[in-house]
């Protein structure tokens, strides 16, 4: 899994780099067919934003989460590409069974 960070108005240190690839490997273990992930950090006035788009085998998922405190708002995206992630293995899994919105009528 390839992870790109940058920021807009916000220089990301190495620290932050560190603390978003060990939240994002944590993704990885739900999901292993994660490609490539681009993540975008912000801040508009007193709001941290973070953005991300993960490019997966069958598709891309994004996200986005804005706090106060921009570790937190990181801890908000992962949360957020965790179900994500869940929901679309559950989804492929499903179409794999042959359970689908076609299968059931």
């Amino acid at each position: 899994m390839q992870v790109n960070i940058s920021g807009h108005q916000l220089e990301v240190t190495e620290p932050l780099r560190a603390y978003v690839s060990e939240k994002f490997s944590r993704l990885e273990r739900h999901f292993d067919r994660i490609t490539q992930v681009q993540v975008i950090m912000s801040v508009e006035k007193l709001r941290q934003k973070v953005e991300a788009t993960l490019h997966i085998a069958g598709g891309e998922v994004q996200a986005h989460a804005d706090h106060e405190d921009l570790y937190a708002a990181i801890d908000l995206l992962t949360d957020k590409l965790d179900r994500q992630l869940i929901k679309f293995k559950e989804k492929q899994i499903d179409r794999l069974h042959g359970h689908g919105p076609a299968a059931r009528g």
